[in-house]
């Protein structure tokens, strides 16, 4: 008896670990299939397809799109290494004859997602992209539709299952009201996009309740030093001493620049530091420098959240990083802002220090006094030229966060516009989300001064300024005209 039970316990034992297996093969594997793309042209072709993880989360194949638009206004040349890409719009695409085709039978996919390398017009762009080796030789490149449709400036729907329209005439346009209706924003905290130069709010979701927002908490540690430096407190040039308390976070698990305690290091590079690979320990010397200690330099900044009216921010760091109270049983707390909150801080701050763009919208620096390289955390700044900025953020509660600014002209006057988004799912989505409504933001900002130039601004339309402020702005603007 105690034999047969053991042989069942093993047997039970045995099944449990082929369905986990298969639960995890299942929500980590590329689904291959195949899609019919039409274009306005008048082309119809197969184009293969590899589902990420799950159905739907299609990734398109570059080689057979490059071939479908071949002879048009939006051909592409492209080649494509084991780790890298190159896309040229204009060109023309050499077949390598696997285009257009269906899947060979035998071929194994090895392929995953990453940021690979990924040129266009010889400029790097930032996107996620699956490189396969093909069963003929050379490799082929999958990419989001709606990645592809942005760098080639082409509008994509989706008529029916399994059915791309690409129209080459027709520029690339995003609805978020759209995407909302469809779900799309179930997969984030809440977004928001509007002009900070006239308050002129263009799409909110779930704006107003306030979430974790991580290493995005650094843009009021970044205010705060702004403010001390205008104030004659410290100066950019003036030399830090490193304490312990930094040292010992720049070894932790939250680390990302080795700081030595006793060395010195200037307020210009901490700056750096804080807005470009996003140190926390840069941020936690900042905090010490000018209020003496993090917990002094957090009470400022909660002060100034009130004196700002950023009524649901709450701070209890300079970082962002998660932080336990020192209870038996601890509780772990996280700064929390809603994305409105987020909007009215960096809207003073792009107005009164529009110079923290001079900072952010650099993609590398170097920290003389460490001779270190860093790199800045933001992808738009390789997507979008008008990107200035501004900081990501990301923990296990908040998910993944980006604050975007773009700088962009009406013919009179420069703005700042500005995306919040919060609690994206992962840092694919984050960009993603992040620069579709970057590029709604600036559709909506120039059909605006299209609408404006023709005297056709309608008075009760919704994206007229929201603040006093904001109205006294587009009179004076009127004025200038």
């Amino acid at each position: 008896m105690k034999k047969t039970l053991w042989k069942m316990n093993v047997l039970i034992l045995a099944m449990i670990l082929i369905c986990s297996a298969l639960r995890v093969r299942a929500a980590g594997f590329e689904i291959p299939g195949i899609c019919q793309v039409q274009t306005d042209s008048g082309a119809v072709c197969i184009v293969k397809t590899l589902d990420h993880s799950y159905d739907n989360n299609t990734y398109l194949s570059l080689r057979d799109i490059a071939m479908a638009f071949q002879g048009t206004e939006k051909n592409f040349s492209l080649e494509i290494a084991k780790n890298a890409v190159s896309l040229n719009p204009g060109g023309n695409y050499t077949p390598v004859g696997v285009e257009n085709t269906l899947w060979e039978e035998g071929g194994t996919l090895d392929v995953s997602l990453r940021r690979n390398e990924f040129k266009v017009n010889g400029e790097n762009v930032y996107y996620y992209t699956m490189i396969m080796e093909l069963p003929t030789g050379g490799y082929d490149c999958f990419m989001m539709a709606a990645d592809l449709a942005m760098i080639l400036d082409v509008d994509v729907t989706v008529p029916t299952a399994g059915v791309f329209q690409i129209s080459l005439q027709d520029p690339f346009t995003i609805s978020p009201t759209t995407l909302e209706q469809e779900g799309y924003f179930f997969g984030v905290n809440s977004v928001l996009a509007g002009d900070v130069t006239t308050g002129e709010l263009y799409y909110r979701y779930q704006s107003d309740i306030a979430y974790p927002i991580a290493s995005t908490s650094k843009l009021m540690t970044s205010l705060l030093t702004m403010e001390a430096i205008s104030e004659g407190q410290i100066d950019p040039q003036s030399e830090v001493t490193i304490s312990e308390s930094v040292r010992l976070l720049a070894e932790s698990d939250d680390g990302v620049i080795p700081l030595e305690a006793g060395a010195q290091i200037t307020v210009e590079e901490l700056l750096l530091g804080t807005l470009l690979p996003s140190s926390n320990e840069c941020a936690l010397c900042l905090a010490e420098a000018i209020a003496g200690s993090e917990e002094a330099f957090v009470q400022r900044m909660n002060q100034r959240a009130q004196e700002l009216g950023l009524s649901q921010a709450v701070f209890y760091n300079c970082n962002g990083l998660p932080c336990y109270t020192e209870e038996s049983v601890p509780a772990k707390r996280q700064n929390r802002m809603s994305a409105e909150d987020m909007f009215r801080l960096v809207s003073y701050l792009l107005k009164v220090y529009p110079q923290i763009t001079d900072i952010t919208s650099l993609e590398s620096a170097t920290l003389e006094s460490l001779d270190l390289e860093v790199k800045n955390t933001n992808p738009l700044l390789r997507n979008l030229p008008e990107a200035t900025g501004l900081k990501t953020g990301t923990t296990n509660k908040s998910g993944a966060c980006l604050v975007t600014s773009l700088r962009v002209d009406d013919g009179v006057m420069e703005h700042d516009l500005v995306v919040v988004v919060l609690g994206a799912e992962d840092s694919i989505e984050r960009g993603r989300v992040s620069e579709l409504l970057a590029r709604y933001a600036m559709q909506v900002f120039y059909a605006d001064i299209n609408k404006s130039d023709a005297g056709l601004i309608d008075q009760t339309s919704e994206n007229l300024p929201v603040h006093a402020e904001a109205a006294v702005e587009r009179i004076l603007q009127t004025a200038r005209k």
